[in-house]
């Protein structure tokens, strides 16, 4: 079923890729198509995280219980806070790595040579540097009175032209052929 998915994946995506293909190479369209599509449905997720699940308040965690507490009202000692953007970044993260995960194992970088784990580890480590940096943009946005999910677009497009970088470089890097074999 992989297979057939990832067929009519690539299919689609490479007929798009046919206006462009003077401009931008197949493997950096495949991306776009993929991260653009993956990083749509997490702003789309953020949105409604943050507004229809959180109703923009924060969240106060204990041990045996979460409250939403509006900012700047105090909260019930013992517990760990966390602002409603960040909650919100927390939830659509969780959705959008796995997803990220494959469609960049399997549809943008399918001739890496490195085995699943090692891939995985290295996403891990390649994701846990775009969370540093998710997190200091949205944190810098918030400082800075950005509307949110304008703040969170922007972060999103910072984000994905370093991970792009580092995933074809580091996480899902092809050897270079020997030139004697």
């Amino acid at each position: 079923m992989l297979t057939a998915t990832r067929h009519i994946v690539l299919s689609i995506i490479d007929f798009f890729h046919k206006p462009f293909e003077r401009f931008i190479d197949k493997q950096t369209f495949r991306y776009l198509a993929c991260g653009g599509s993956n990083a749509v449905l997490n702003v789309l997720i953020y949105f409604v995280a943050f507004h229809y699940l959180l109703h923009e308040l924060d969240v106060a965690i204990g041990i045996n219980h979460m409250l939403l507490v509006t900012p700047g009202v105090p909260y019930p000692a013992g517990l760990f806070h966390i602002s409603a953007e960040i909650a919100a970044f927390i939830f659509s993260f969780c959705i959008s790595f796995p997803i990220g995960f494959i469609l960049s194992r399997h549809i943008v970088f399918p001739e890496s040579e490195l085995r699943g784990r090692v891939q995985l580890f290295r996403y891990v480590v390649t994701v846990a540097m775009c969370l540093v940096l998710n997190y200091s943009l949205i944190k810098l946005f918030m400082r800075l009175n950005v509307f949110p999910t304008v703040g969170y677009v922007v972060t999103q497009v910072l984000v994905a032209m370093f991970s792009y970088v580092t995933q074809r470089l580091f996480t899902f890097k092809v050897p270079k052929k020997r030139a004697n074999a």
